[in-house]
Order: structure tokens, then C-alpha cells, then sequence
């Protein structure tokens, strides 16, 4: 990840626009603060892609992109990666935000960053309309930076997907887990289908209740789980309820869209998300505390 972001910083230095994938999703959850920190640095614009809109809740996605569209210097736009008629309005929202750029002698320079599997590969792939990234619904497929031509007037810059040592706030590394930009290595299933299950209760009761056929009243997420493994009928050897396949199914169901549209954060709650964050207390005392007992010593 150092050597990543080393590179990374190097060449924004020689960029002109930083286009960032986001999974439409959990947009924030999904974006590297290091990329916000490196294109303000250098003062790049930004344009936001708020891929795999599809499968987002459509209210939830036009409150993110009025949201976006407050910021400085950063146009957002929804789309899927995987549709060739949304993939071509990107070179000319580009063009829009540098407009001084674009020309046979002075290329729009993009590079293009996210973090593992929001679907920067797929995207290079349909701009450049070949296959030239590899894809694949695993974390980190891309390893190593590139630069490709998109005809004479842009030069692209894929770069590999880069999370960030620490994630700040739990929920977020479980949203990730959920969406699979971390690895399965990583994470424990039942732990990340429950907290989707739980989620899943307080803003899309119904659509869980039409995907698996049982009522969600007084549920929570372990017996939401628990629902799935009786309604599959997903048993372990000796007759147990299967747990982990149920909380597995869950998953799958959620990332391929089969339980139809849903974001796991909307502008709202990620307000009140970190109005209420509280950091986790440090361990020992403050520095000037120890110097002070040091000195006493």
C-alpha cells in the first residue's frame, strides 16, 4: 500500500483529472480518503463515478450525487460499468472539468482510481472498448499502474485498488465486506451477513420478506440468518442449521442485486454517523503525562 500511494503521488503530479470509482452503494464508505488527500494537494478536479447504480437504491444515489454536486471542484455522475452507453458519457464530462485539456498537443491526462472491486478495470476496458485490465469479482485484480491512449486527446491511468491501513469507522469495513472490496480471507461471513441482515431490517424489511418468504417482524440479523437456513432447508451433517451458507446466500443475493436495489448509506445517515462517532480512547497516558512522570523518575 506505501509503495502504491508513493506511485500514486508521483503521478498525479502529471495528471489532470483524478476520475474516482465509487461503488453507488456506499459512496463514501467506498472512497480512499488518501485519493481526496493526494487530488487536493495538487488541486486536481474530480470526476465521481457512482458505479453499479443498478444496484442501488434510486433515491439514495440522487441524494448523493446533489450531495457531490456541492462540493468544489467535483462533478459526480451514476452509472454501470458494464453499459457501454453510460461508459461514453464519461469522456466528455472530463472534457468538461478541464476544458483547457484535450487537444493532439495538450492530452486530457485522467488517472483513474477507487479502491479493489468498485469496477475501475471494467471501466478502462469500456472506454478503451478492449480488453486491457483484468476483471474479475475478486478484491486487487489489478496489480500494477499502467498508461493507455484513448485515441489522440486522453491518456488513461489505471491504478491498482489501494484500501487504507485503518478504517476509521467499524461500519464501514463491515459495508465493505458486505460489497466484497475486501477479501473473504479477511472477514467472517456470518459476521458481515449479519450486520447486512440488521441493516437490511431497518430499511428494506420488504424486500427481504419478498426474496425469502418469511415475515420480518420482531427480527433481528442472526435470525434473519437463521430464516434463510430453514427456508433453503441448508442443513450440516447430524441436521444442524447451516449457518454459514446461509449467511453466504445472504451475501451473494446482495451483491448480484437478486434482492433488489439497496444502499447501504444515504448522505443523511452517514451525518449522523459521524456527528455521533466517538474515537476509541488511547492506551497509557498522554505524552505530557509520561514526560512528567519521567521527570519525577
Amino acid at each position: 500500500m506505501n509503495a502504491a500511494r508513493k506511485k500514486a503521488a508521483e503521478s498525479m503530479e502529471k495528471t489532470d483529472l483524478v476520475v474516482e470509482v465509487l461503488d453507488a452503494r456506499l459512496p463514501v464508505a467506498s472512497s480512499n480518503p488518501m485519493i481526496e488527500q493526494l487530488r487536493k494537494h495538487r488541486q486536481r478536479p474530480c470526476l465521481k463515478i457512482l458505479n453499479k447504480a443498478d444496484l442501488a437504491d434510486p433515491a439514495a444515489t440522487k441524494a448523493w450525487l446533489e450531495h457531490f454536486s456541492k462540493q468544489k471542484d467535483v462533478h459526480a455522475v451514476a452509472l454501470s460499468c458494464k453499459k457501454p452507453s453510460d461508459v461514453a458519457k464519461v469522456p466528455g464530462l472530463a472534457m468538461r472539468l478541464t476544458p483547457h485539456r484535450g487537444t493532439a498537443l495538450k492530452p486530457l491526462r485522467m488517472m483513474i482510481m477507487g479502491i479493489p472491486n468498485v469496477g475501475k478495470s471494467t471501466l478502462m476496458n469500456a472506454l478503451l472498448k478492449k480488453r486491457v485490465a483484468a476483471v474479475g469479482d475478486e478484491p486487487a485484480v489489478t496489480k500494477a499502474q499502467q498508461r493507455l491512449y484513448l485515441g489522440n486527446n486522453m491518456v488513461l491511468v489505471d491504478t491498482p485498488g489501494m484500501l487504507w491501513p485503518k478504517i476509521e469507522h467499524p461500519t464501514d469495513g463491515l459495508m465493505l465486506a458486505a460489497s466484497h472490496a475486501v477479501g473473504v480471507n479477511a472477514v467472517i461471513e456470518e459476521e458481515v451477513a449479519t450486520f447486512l441482515a440488521d441493516l437490511l431490517l431497518a430499511r428494506y424489511p420488504q424486500l427481504l420478506t419478498a426474496r425469502y418468504g418469511f415475515k420480518t417482524d420482531e427480527l433481528d440479523g442472526v435470525a434473519v440468518i437463521e430464516g434463510i437456513a430453514q427456508r433453503r432447508a441448508f442443513r450440516v451433517k447430524g441436521g444442524d442449521l447451516d449457518f454459514e451458507k446461509a449467511a453466504h446466500t445472504l451475501l451473494i443475493d446482495y451483491r448480484s442485486g437478486a434482492l433488489g436495489r439497496i444502499s447501504l448509506e444515504t448522505p443523511q445517515n452517514r451525518a449522523e454517523l459521524l456527528a455521533s462517532y466517538q474515537p476509541p480512547p488511547t492506551l497509557g497516558l498522554p505524552k505530557d503525562e509520561e514526560e512528567d512522570e519521567s521527570d519525577d523518575e
